[in-house]
């Protein structure tokens, strides 16, 4: 029995890598900034987005694990060439928006944290991420998964030590659990917080993960064991990840909220200092440079996934960190408001959504692709609900916006 549990947890990793996508600075701006405006009041499309991510995600790995193929790779194998180049870059530019708020969170957290230049860092953000993804490249995924990881576990430091010093009021978080949205505003920020769970360029990406990690399944009692050392691999990076995220807007509704200024992630950053303790200051920037170290690594990675196993096309690292990195760059140069832009890309992320899942609910219920391992008819009709879900909230931002 130890052995065979030793075994299972042999297996775990994946989905750890995938994880750290719905913890990048983009989760931090959309959620802190939902916690100081409106309290509690938003906390409710944190455990919806995370239900979602749990299962998505689930899905995506199998993908891979029963296929042993991407989900970039199979959708490729059933479009035409102008589809597939329209498709690739559609997923490319959700890819691109992720990495913006990854090197803007990156260079936010050195600047906070050391006062290193907002252009510096990002360099050095870009440069630590090209560190990571050679040992990826390299083939040792183990070891880039251990330091992924790590960086994983440190991010919620910070916030569960603000919550012992500023406790949330549990009357008032459990009222956040009933569904409303009352402005546009409050549309805005649910759609970014979505986007930033949800996030599509790792549906794609954790096929691929699943896919290096373990191969294709050989056999129905191989296939067995490796579903099941997913359910938990995907169950427990999904608990984490999804207690960090609801950490964030309780911290931010019961420490910040009703500060005007706690408008950007360096105002929070000294709120934080001012109204918790500079202990937890601390601790949110070292989080916010783990987070954006380690998921401007995973974003680039999932980049790379997506151009190879759609159009069998690979660039360099260094020519891809190059090209991603100058957007980031371009608002930095320009002085525009970093935290608002991050925003911004989460809502990109979620306008993506559907793009990602409407692939994965045809792959995961087509016997001819997955066999005895297709989704039922009820596990269709649910993803199916999702999708729907996200694309009215879509619309009616757009429709809001528009007013």
């Amino acid at each position: 029995m130890v052995r065979k549990a030793r075994h299972v947890v042999g297996l775990l990793g994946p989905a750890f890598v995938a994880a750290i996508a719905y913890v990048d600075p983009g989760n931090f701006a959309a959620n802190i900034s939902a916690g100081a405006q409106y309290g509690y009041a938003l906390l409710w499309v944190l455990v919806v987005a995370n239900l979602m991510a749990l299962l998505v995600q689930y899905l995506s790995a199998k993908v891979g694990i029963v296929t042993g193929k991407s989900l970039p790779q199979i959708i490729a194998e059933r479009l035409g060439r102008k589809s597939r180049i329209a498709y690739w870059l559609q997923a490319e530019l959700v890819a691109v928006a992720t990495d913006l708020a990854e090197v803007i969170g990156g260079a936010l957290a050195l600047n906070i944290l050391f006062g290193i230049p907002m252009l510096l860092g990002a360099l050095i953000t870009g440069a630590v991420s090209l560190g990571l993804l050679a040992i990826y490249s390299n083939r040792d995924t183990r070891l880039f998964e251990r330091v992924i990881v790590g960086l994983l576990l440190i991010i919620p430091v910070g916030f569960f030590v603000g919550l012992f010093i500023a406790p949330p009021d549990p009357v008032g978080a459990l009222g956040g659990l009933i569904p409303r949205l009352e402005n546009t505003d409050m549309i805005l920020l649910a759609t970014a917080m979505l986007g930033a769970t949800v996030m599509p360029h790792v549906v794609y990406l954790h096929s691929a993960l699943s896919r290096d990690r373990h191969g294709k399944a050989s056999s129905a009692t191989q296939l067995k064991t490796l579903l099941r050392a997913t359910k938990l691999d995907v169950g427990i990076a999904m608990l984490i990840a999804g207690s960090v995220n609801i950490a964030m807007l309780l911290l931010a509704a019961s420490a910040l909220k009703g500060i005007p200024e706690a408008t950007s992630l360096q105002a929070i950053f000294g709120a934080l200092e001012s109204n918790v303790s500079a202990l937890v200051a601390w601790l949110f920037g070292i989080s916010l440079l783990a987070s954006g170290f380690a998921s401007t690594t995973v974003g680039a990675q999932a980049g790379a996934v997506i151009m190879h196993d759609m159009l069998e096309r690979k660039i360099s690292a260094l020519l891809r960190r190059t090209i991603t990195i100058i957007p980031a760059i371009i608002i930095i140069g320009l002085g525009l408001d970093a935290t608002f832009a991050l925003i911004l890309s989460q809502v990109a992320l979620s306008f993506g959504i559907p793009f990602a899942l409407a692939p994965l609910i045809f792959v995961t219920r087509s016997e001819r692709i997955m066999g005895e391992s297709r989704n039922p008819s009820w596990l269709t009709w649910l993803l199916g609900a999702i999708v729907a879900i996200i694309s009215v909230l879509n619309l009616a931002l757009i429709f809001l916006s528009l007013q």
